[in-house]
């Protein structure tokens, strides 16, 4: 009867799963589009800023910079699937995703301004919500691992 108690998925998880997952898949399809030079989308995403300027800065992007930016949505997205599939590896996927986020916004920050930054007042701490975000899932992806709730 034991077995049974411990075997079920606290609802918590499917709460934070399921957040994550919508959260990481607005970032999925944040990245696809940027990269797909979708021009409507980042004139909506980002008003007074020509799309063209944006482009232009992120094809200045070093290659590091693009490798890392990729990989923390992609693990990011792969973790949060892990987790709602109740698998360890989803604290890997997390931590993968941490490491695309400090290679990514290492540029962001010291690399030249980006295009609207100045008009963007408070919108420039998103990368430091994003990052508080990746750490928490982390943390909790680990903290449930820990309690076994994870295989």
């Amino acid at each position: 009867m034991q077995d049974i108690v411990q075997s079920r998925t606290p609802m918590h998880l499917w709460i934070v799963g399921v957040l994550a997952t919508l959260w990481n898949a607005f970032g999925a399809t944040d990245y696809l589009l940027t990269r797909m030079r979708n021009t409507d989308y980042l004139a909506m995403m980002m008003p007074g800023v020509d799309p063209a300027e944006f482009l232009a800065y992120l094809d200045g992007y070093p290659i590091w910079a693009q490798f890392g930016w990729g990989l923390g949505v992609w693990t990011g997205l792969l973790g949060a699937v892990l987790l709602l599939a109740r698998s360890r590896w989803a604290v890997h996927a997390f931590a993968l995703s941490l490491v695309g986020m400090a290679l990514s916004f290492t540029y962001v920050f010291t690399g030249p301004p980006m295009p609207g930054a100045e008009a963007m007042g408070a919108m420039n701490y998103v990368p430091l919500v994003i990052v508080a975000i990746g750490v928490a899932l982390l943390y909790y992806a680990h903290r449930q691992r820990e309690r076994g709730v994870l295989r």
